[in-house]
């Protein structure tokens, strides 16, 4: 009788095995939450801190009194589909309140409160004001407005958020048999905004593209869907449906974020190659003479006197850039390289006083930190604040401890740095929970 080989039947269990436990790891946990969590607050920051420098200057770069008018604004963006609430009306008053959201998303983004919502409203305001004035925006500008995006397909609540706090004190209520706490902002946010966006879209205010409506219209409706099974089925089949859904969502556009910040080191790298002033390593010594990128004088001509300092740091900048996308087979080596690119980064805030710029990038880079130093990080953040609490007398809660190194998994209801334990689809990362 003819039998099979065992190593012929090896190798497709084998791989059907490698398939099954990658599936696995992708839809049943959204993967990497304090990356995704360092990447919200960061880009939120960001754009919170650019908001506020610009407060005074806020009409002529993108309200009524820029010189790229309303009217020139508006036939442009009818050419191109963008998206900006800012066309709906061209009265100061809506201006104000367009800038007074965007302020207060981006502050609600950074803290994690209703991170869902908030995630599309910083979107929203995102768009709306880059989209306004076109002319305004640099290279950091373009990382913010395509990381907006990203950003409303990710749980990127899970840890260090007012969200992970307040399902630290859903799971306390369910261990003590307690039944969900009654929620009431989660629900009139949601019907507040899905008749905004109602009335946007039957009055054709949400851009020519179809990808934006989409994407509002499943935000919404995904939020009421979860809300409804979490609240009266919370352990049935459309239960775990959802969380595969969102899971993989989360995952994808995880991965699509370090595409992106590695196409983006991959493209500046190669151009830069091409270009003349990188090749003989004086592409650093030009800026460092310009007015406009030397806050500090002294320090930039101090540099620009050192012909070997520039050549050095021009060289460097294009080997690092080139050569960042193939370190991720190596963590020990793409670890290194990130240390040297956020250093680069910061040293343009300094020398070429670009913050916004280099806090955009370092965000960006951020996605890429290694799990355990995050988890050290926040633990010592953790451990700062704990100690300031006892000093003014306000002991923490028994829903933020951390268990002791002795202590069983369960044994706090709050991990490091606050955060709850979760499972699949938990973490308060919804339009109405």
């Amino acid at each position: 009788m003819n039998t099979v080989p065992p190593a012929v039947t090896a190798a497709p269990l084998g791989r059907s095995g490698a398939i099954g436990r990658f599936l696995q790891r992708i839809t049943a946990a959204a993967l990497g939450p304090y990356q995704s969590a360092v990447i919200r607050i960061g880009f939120a920051a960001t754009y919170l801190l650019f908001l506020l420098r610009e407060v005074p200057y806020r009409h002529e770069l993108y309200g009524p009194d820029s010189p790229w008018q309303w009217d020139l604004a508006h036939r442009l963006i009818s050419e191109n589909d963008a998206f900006t609430v800012l066309m709906w009306s061209d009265s100061s008053a809506w201006f104000e309140v367009v800038y007074a959201l965007a302020l207060v998303s981006a502050f609600c983004t950074l803290l994690g409160w209703r991170t869902r919502t908030m995630s599309v409203l910083f979107m929203v305001g995102v768009l709306s004001i880059q989209n306004r004035n076109v002319f305004m925006g640099d290279g950091g500008d373009n990382v913010v407005h395509l990381m907006a995006i990203y950003l409303v397909l990710t749980r990127c609540g899970q840890v260090w958020s007012l969200d992970a706090r307040r399902a630290a004190r859903e799971a306390a209520r369910r261990a003590a048999g307690l039944g969900p706490a009654r929620d009431v902002v989660g629900p009139l946010l949601w019907a507040v905004l899905g008749t905004v966006l109602l009335v946007a879209h039957g009055q054709g205010g949400l851009g020519g593209t179809w990808w934006l409506p989409t994407l509002l219209w499943l935000v919404w409706v995904g939020a009421a869907a979860r809300w409804a099974v979490t609240r009266h089925a919370p352990d049935a089949q459309p239960r775990v449906l959802l969380d595969v859904v969102t899971n993989v969502a989360h995952n994808a556009a995880l991965v699509m974020i370090m595409a992106e910040v590695c196409l983006i080191y991959a493209t500046a790298g190669w151009y830069k190659i091409q270009g003349s002033r990188w090749q003989d390593g004086t592409a650093l010594y030009y800026p460092l003479k310009l007015d406009y990128f030397t806050p500090w004088p002294a320090l930039s001509n101090l540099i620009a006197a050192s012909a070997v300092m520039v050549m050095v740091v021009t060289y460097a900048t294009v080997i690092v850039q080139v050569a960042f996308p193939f370190t991720l087979f190596n963590r020990r080596v793409k670890n290194v390289l990130l240390v040297v690119m956020m250093g680069e980064h910061a040293g343009i805030a300094v020398l070429l006083g670009l913050p916004f710029f280099s806090m955009a990038m370092i965000s960006a880079d951020a996605v890429f930190l290694p799990t355990a130093f995050l988890v050290w990080c926040g633990a010592r953040v953790g451990f700062g604040r704990d100690r300031l609490s006892a000093r003014f007398g306000r002991p923490r809660s028994a829903a933020g401890r951390v268990p002791g190194p002795r202590e069983p998994a369960g044994a706090a209801v709050a991990g490091p740095g606050g955060e709850a334990p979760q499972r699949p689809g938990d973490g308060g990362h919804t339009l109405v929970g």
